[in-house]
């Protein structure tokens, strides 16, 4: 067979770093990437398996791999990710399609994987899941002007609803220093944008210096010549403490933007989900939040149906929501994943849990869009991504929009992909924004 292959990533950011290791790997060893698995040598699918939806993806997109492997069109077929690990033992037997199964401490293996493959042989491999961070090179895929910086692996948190870590494993915080040194090569190929993540970045440095070093790491990012830009994804409530918040809202490079999920703000239910903290305390965190950060942009996300969540937990969630007006929030309807504690306990059924989060997307939706409206009228820093060929406009994301998830700015001018505009906004409309590139860069 050809030594080609595509790749295909599922699931979150983290995920998507390790399908970047792999490009790095692959590339190393003389494979040639195509865009489509459709005449590749190899596909390799690199899977989520957090909750029913993401599984169901990662299972059709196998099953699509097998019927253009049956049909003579694709090679070979290769399973890493969450979706192999947390199934290790019977993937393979339930999808005999599959050439080779990889967990997700074994992603290293990948090129001697693909040669197995095209040799006509089959790998199953799974090494520990709690290992130190493999630090694999990668090769960016997300654009000239942002990445993701993955400064920690795992989990401690064992929220009851969570499978995550049994699937990847303890916290493993890198060093500060491979962190900083993957960041200056990142900024010297053009990068002005890192969104540190991780599954809760408050935590970095717990186990490896024994305190909370995030704020120390990002006074040091924000020293690195090239960086504009800091974006902080997934902090958790319970970790915050004064020197983060000063260092949030001090540093110039870290965007005003905060992901903190909380799933909750029921104290009862957040006991029960094994969650740190009171519904009171998010609230004073959140108050205190934005009166030390002006211009604060909440991001957060929550779980309708929990176990325990009646009606009146439900209608707690949605005046904490009425009065807390987050300006970027997602809802997922409660899946209980098999091997977590909530899954043995009394839920919502499926279908009230969808009418709830449906329930809640519609109480947020006014929220975000009065939010997106404030920006009429004013000059805006936007980190342009392209131009978009129908209506000739640039786009891109202003501080208050992290990719995939959040809104886009489209303007006129000339402002070229992977560098800042200043854009005067002139309207709002359905969580976009839309401006005029102005020549002064005097942003507010």
């Amino acid at each position: 067979m050809e030594k080609t292959f595509a790749m295909i990533s599922l699931g979150c950011a983290k995920n998507l770093v390790n399908s970047e290791q792999m490009l790095y790997l692959m590339d190393e060893a003389g494979y040639k990437l195509l865009p489509e698995p459709d005449g590749a040598g190899l596909a390799i699918v690199n899977t989520c398996g957090f909750i029913d939806a993401a599984k169901s993806e990662a299972i059709d997109t196998i099953l699509q791999m097998a019927e253009l492997k049956s049909a003579g069109r694709l090679g070979g077929l290769i399973v890493t990710g969450c979706l192999a690990e947390r199934y290790k033992d019977s993937i393979r037997a339930e999808l005999p399609e599959i050439d080779a199964v990889l967990g997700v401490g074994s992603f290293g293996d990948i090129v001697s994987a693909a040669d197995a493959v095209l040799d006509g042989g089959g790998v199953s491999r799974f090494a520990s899941n709690s290992a130190p961070v493999d630090e694999i090179p990668r090769i960016v895929s997300t654009g000239p002007s942002w990445a993701y910086l993955r400064i920690a692996e795992g989990c401690n948190n064992f929220c009851a609803f969570c499978a995550i870590p049994f699937i990847r494993g303890r916290y493993r915080s890198r060093s500060m220093e491979n962190v900083l040194e993957e960041a200056r090569d990142l900024a010297a190929h053009g990068v002005k944008e890192l969104i540190v993540i991780a599954q809760d970045i408050t935590r970095y440095g717990t186990d490896l210096y024994g305190q909370r070093k995030l704020a120390a790491l990002c006074r040091e990012l924000a020293k690195i010549e090239g960086v504009e830009w800091i974006r902080l994804h997934y902090l958790y409530p319970d970790q915050f403490d004064d020197e983060l918040i000063d260092e949030i809202a001090n540093n110039a490079k870290i965007v005003k933007y905060l992901d903190i999920p909380i799933q909750h703000i029921n104290s009862r239910i957040l006991k029960a989900m094994n969650r740190r903290g009171t519904g009171d305390e998010i609230r004073a965190l959140f108050k205190t939040l934005r009166q030390k950060i002006p211009g604060l942009v909440l991001r957060t996300s929550l779980i309708s149906g929990l176990p325990g969540e009646g009606q009146a937990e439900f209608e707690e969630l949605c005046e904490f929501l009425r009065e807390a007006r987050i300006e970027r929030a997602g809802v997922f309807p409660f899946s209980p994943e098999e091997g977590t504690p909530a899954a043995a306990m009394a839920h919502v059924d499926e279908e009230e849990a969808r009418r709830r989060a449906a329930l809640i997307m519609e109480l947020q939706a006014p929220i975000m869009d009065d939010f997106c409206r404030r920006f009429v009228g004013r000059t805006i820093q936007v980190l342009c991504e392209g131009r978009d060929e129908e209506s000739g406009r640039r786009f891109g994301r202003s501080y208050a929009d992290s990719p995939d998830i959040d809104g886009q700015v489209f303007f006129t001018g000339s402002c070229p992909e992977g560098e800042f505009a200043a854009v005067f906004i002139t309207s709002a409309e359905d969580g976009l924004l839309y401006g005029e590139e102005i020549r002064n860069d005097n942003c507010q």
